[in-house]
């Protein structure tokens, strides 16, 4: 039985997908549980155009993280924390702080889970920071740490 899956289904195939499957495993878990649906013609098409929409909004999602990255790219954001001895931070900066002051100084939101922080910065210094926006577009910004004066 070849069927359409409208859904991810692990270890067998992805949305949008036309398979050959076991008739009752079609039959009787994949259709009832609209993971699948038959492939007749009229649905085989109806996939077909909702793919082609949906890899246009991919690639135009693309272009608008690469135009983000362009924007973000080489970009020095400067904090200030209070010191203790030895240069050492009370605290730490942390990934929602180096989002919070992008924001701040470019205007661009971005989601403090995307920038990329091997462990929280607790030394004055500079620092060069990774920020994943997609699969393959990471751009770099610098992080300076200065001494909080007053």
């Amino acid at each position: 039985m070849k069927v359409i899956f409208l859904q991810n289904v692990p270890n067998v195939a992805r949305a949008g997908e036309i398979k050959e499957v076991a008739d009752g495993y079609g039959r009787n878990f994949l259709i009832p549980k609209k993971l699948a649906l038959l492939a007749i013609p009229s649905a085989t098409s109806t996939i077909e155009a909702q793919r082609g929409i949906t890899e246009r909004s991919q690639a135009q999602t693309e272009a608008e993280m690469t135009e983000r990255a362009h924007q973000i790219e080489g970009k020095e954001i400067i904090l200030k924390a209070k010191t203790g001895a030895k240069d050492r931070l009370f605290g730490s900066i942390t990934s929602a702080d180096i989002a919070s002051e992008l924001q701040n100084a470019t205007g661009q939101v971005v989601d403090k889970k995307k920038i990329e922080l091997a462990e929280p910065i607790r030394q004055l210094g500079s620092y060069e920071v990774a920020i994943k926006l997609a699969k393959d577009i990471a751009p770099k910004i610098k992080v300076i740490i200065e001494k909080e004066t007053g």
